[in-house]
């Protein structure tokens, strides 16, 4: 049997891997070692690592790794602690491969781990462009550290490619975000008041996610307080706001989002974790996603919901016709809002279709997974492409 270990830190990435641990828990000739920790242990963000155990998944190992800091000193140590403990639990479980996703730091601590006891890296998510966060160097550093690649559109793929990665490595398998939205039987839009224990059916709403811009030197404090006040603008409209990640300033948001619930506590909603279920219905059913969430670019589109994607975090990402982009400002805020409810708009959303594929990338990666050979694969040339003077 193959030892394919999965390593998770946050939500948002074990929502984006369920289907494929999933997978690769229930297949014959796989052995999965989940590895969790980062967010997932936190009781601030909402300790999700509960999730995964109602899930029923077998977990291998919890990771202590999240100080109690979002300074750029406190994530870096994080990022230490991190990289000590995977090296300790990679040694215990002797993985055949390591599954990661996408770009976030505690995912290069673990690749680290595991490319210094050459253990393949299957890397998720590569080839992608966020010119407004770290998550950029470590996506692209993370590629350079794995041997098998799974991306989310052809442009990805000619990216990683430009990297200097193999072509016959690197796949074109589309979004797993996306599986949960075809494979979920979501709750119904009379159900939603019941399952956040809020009331939604007296007024529409709009779904809010703002994480730190890292490369940003206040991390989008300034912004956020901008996106707050455009919102004021939409009293008929109330709110359901999830927690910013653990990333530099991060607390700092949760503050402002934490006095700007209390003010407003007739139409605002913030919740540490909706988790994938509750989060997906809510999209389903929403007015509008705002922020600047990977997820309204990815998984809001199948949905053909409008997302207001808000600055600089995304930007260089692929954008699907149901995407307005607004600068960090009340005003431009306010105007893609009023862009976004319009009926022309509506109706470019209702035909819209998701560049990040059709709901189908799990089950390609786990058989992929399942039937590559992972021997002899550590050591690869750089893949130079041709170039006409």
């Amino acid at each position: 049997m193959k030892k394919i270990a999965v390593f998770t830190g946050t939500r948002a990435e074990y929502g984006l891997l369920y289907w494929i641990i999933k997978g690769l828990n229930e297949h014959t000739e796989i052995e999965l070692q989940l590895i969790v920790g980062g967010m997932h242990l936190s009781p601030e963000f909402g300790y999700t690592i509960q999730q995964i155990i109602d899930d029923g998944f077998p977990i291998a190992e919890k990771i202590e790794m999240l100080l109690s800091s979002d300074s750029a000193v406190g994530i870096s140590k994080s990022m230490g602690l991190a990289t000590i403990s995977s090296a300790e639990a990679i040694e215990r479980h002797s993985p055949d491969a390591l599954v990661l996703l996408g770009d976030r730091f505690e995912s290069l601590a673990v690749a680290q781990a595991a490319m210094v006891a050459r253990v393949p890296i299957i890397h998720l998510h590569g080839g992608e462009a966020t010119e407004g966060l770290i998550d950029e160097a470590v996506r692209h550093s993370l590629t350079k550290m794995s041997q098998i690649h799974f991306v989310a559109t052809e442009a990805y793929r000619r990216r990683v490619i430009q990297l200097g990665e193999n072509p016959k490595n690197v796949f074109n398998s589309g979004a797993p975000g996306i599986d949960s939205i075809h494979k979920l039987e979501l709750a119904s839009a009379d159900d939603l008041s019941r399952l956040i224990d809020f009331d939604l059916d007296s007024r529409p709403y709009f779904l809010v996610t703002y994480h730190p811009v890292t490369l940003e030197q206040e991390g989008g404090v300034n912004a956020l307080r901008e996106m707050l006040y455009a919102l004021d603008d939409f009293e008929n409209y109330k709110l359901i706001i999830t927690y910013p990640n653990a990333d530099t300033h991060g607390r700092e948001l949760i503050k402002v989002l934490d006095e700007y619930q209390d003010a407003h506590s007739d139409r605002v909603l913030l919740v540490r974790s909706l988790g994938q279920y509750r989060y997906l219905s809510l999209m389903k059913y929403c007015s509008a996603v705002i922020g600047n969430s990977s997820s309204g670019l990815i998984e809001t589109p199948t949905f053909n919901v409008p997302t207001i994607n808000i600055g600089d975090r995304q930007k260089g990402r692929l954008c699907g016709a149901t995407i307005l982009q607004a600068q960090e400002d009340r005003v431009s805020i306010k105007n893609a809002i009023d862009e976004a409810l319009s009926e022309q708009f509506i109706s470019v959303c209702r035909d819209a279709i998701n560049p990040y594929g059709d709901g189908k990338a799990s089950e390609f990666i786990v058989d992929k997974i399942v039937n590559s050979s992972l021997e002899n694969i550590i050591k690869k040339p750089f893949h130079d492409l041709e170039f006409k003077l």
